[in-house]
């Protein structure tokens, strides 16, 4: 990670094909998938050698311009474009310590009030605080427990999403957007190390470089006591902490998911 915007870069430019961004495809082999460096300096009317030192971290400080012709070949969205700006800008030094995660005052009282899943997390996905229905809903949820870890290590994790594929992407695109460009969390570099040694998928869908944090997400998981349920996702950070955020989850009024939660939470109430 000590070359951020280098791998973002590169790993961006292989995503895109010639056709993606009007180049005819050539003749012959390409020995690159998506496209040449000489392609991205071309299309963003820069030098070859200037990109080239992006890409490499020689240069990690291309202009407000640069950036913005770079995510228009690459064919960024915002939230691609704010982390790419956010990568060539330079940092402060952290302060060594680790953050306060320390819940406000009444917040897991609050989430015990609430009749949907809910808990609390941070930006490593350390469940925090978690209220009883979001505990009987998923083995992820419980306090203590690391969702990422139990996600891309625990097989029967696996089993329990209906669409595990969409599910492991979206939760690292989200641990990207959550970082940011805070390359030097040691934390974090044990976290991503952990699961990059036990993970193909992890290490697989990390290398792609995908950042989302705010979108529409449903979860889809096949419950051992009612089956199966469709789950709308909301995300709150929470004001006045590092990263924390409380996730709601919900089913449409007067549906089967709806009427399904009602039942879990009969069943495991204490």
């Amino acid at each position: 990670m000590d070359n951020a915007l280098g791998d973002f870069l590169r790993a961006r430019r292989e995503r895109v094909s010639p056709a993606d961004v009007g180049l005819p495809p050539g003749h012959g082999m390409r020995r690159v998938p998506g496209l040449r460096r000489e392609e991205v300096a071309m299309l963003a009317g820069i030098s070859v050698e200037y990109y080239l030192r992006l890409e490499q971290g020689r240069d990690r400080n291309p202009s407000a311009q640069v950036i913005d012709a770079l995510a228009g070949v690459l064919r960024l969205d915002a939230e691609g474009t704010a982390y790419l700006t956010s990568l060539a800008q330079p940092r402060p030094r952290r302060s060594v310590g680790a953050p306060d995660e320390r819940l406000p005052r009444g917040l897991e009282m609050l989430l015990g009030t609430l009749n949907v899943p809910a808990l609390a997390v941070n930006k490593y996905s350390d469940v925090l605080a978690a209220n009883p229905l979001a505990r009987a809903l998923s083995p992820d949820m419980a306090p203590g427990l690391n969702r990422l870890r139990v996600l891309f290590t625990d097989h029967a994790a696996h089993g329990f999403a209906e669409d595990w594929d969409e599910y492991t992407a979206v939760a690292v695109a989200h641990l990207r957007a959550q970082i940011g460009s805070d390359s030097d969390d040691e934390r974090l570099h044990a976290l991503i190390g952990e699961l990059s040694l036990k993970s193909e998928r992890f290490r697989q869908l990390w290398a792609r470089h995908d950042v989302r944090s705010a979108q529409e997400v449903t979860f889809r998981i096949r419950h051992p006591q009612v089956g199966p349920l469709e789950l709308l996702v909301e995300k709150f950070l929470v004001v006045g902490t590092v990263g924390i955020e409380v996730m709601l989850l919900h089913a449409e009024p007067a549906s089967r998911t709806a009427d399904a939660l009602a039942l879990l939470a009969s069943l495991n109430a204490s």
